[in-house]
């Protein structure tokens, strides 16, 4: 064998050797990344010890939700009769809303939950609602409602009336004999 190959590969062993050696002295200086690896899993572990103590157990069994929340909700009396319920007994305010275009609004989005009126209705007096506010609840001026949605500036639009005195709540045309 030549010399110079002999040389070069106890060069090129001796690079290999070095390399190896430089690498072990660096690992022994990885504290630092121990340190950082323990305060993440201590991280992780707390992280799973809240969890499991503030999220309840029913969590996620029916979707992403609480599952006992459906046994809650369903405990509760029923607060709402439904508008079938209602124009069962007010058939002449069901037949003037049918002609109106509040037709498909349900009585109890503007006279609020009545099933306890329902069931009794002698003990139980709806209050008729506030009309200066119901009104404006869904008619008052919004740049985010559909184009053809009647819209009014209240205090333009009335001159400080209220609405009924010129619309029906039930049929809110202009009533008989009042002038646009």
């Amino acid at each position: 064998m030549h010399y110079s190959c002999v040389r070069f590969g106890a060069i090129r062993t001796n690079v290999r050797i070095r390399l190896w050696t430089q690498t072990m002295v660096s690992l022994k200086d990885i504290s630092h990344l121990l340190r950082m690896a323990a305060v993440f899993l201590i991280g992780l572990v707390l992280f799973l010890i809240f969890r499991s103590a503030f999220i309840p157990k029913s969590f996620g069994r029916y979707g992403h939700f609480r599952g006992d929340a459906l046994g809650e909700i369903t405990s509760r009396p029923v607060a709402y009769a439904g508008h079938l319920t209602c124009e069962g007994c007010h058939p002449e305010e069901a037949e003037a809303k049918s002609k109106g275009v509040h037709a498909h609004v349900n009585c109890e989005a503007c006279h609020g939950p009545l099933a306890r009126h329902a069931e009794d209705p002698a003990s139980v007096t709806p209050q008729l609602p506030e009309v200066a506010q119901l009104c404006v609840r869904c008619h008052s001026e919004n740049i985010a409602k559909p184009q053809g949605f009647p819209q009014v500036n209240a205090r333009e639009h009335s001159s400080g009336q209220l609405c009924d005195t010129c619309h029906q709540p039930h049929s809110p045309g202009l009533a008989q004999g009042v002038k646009k």
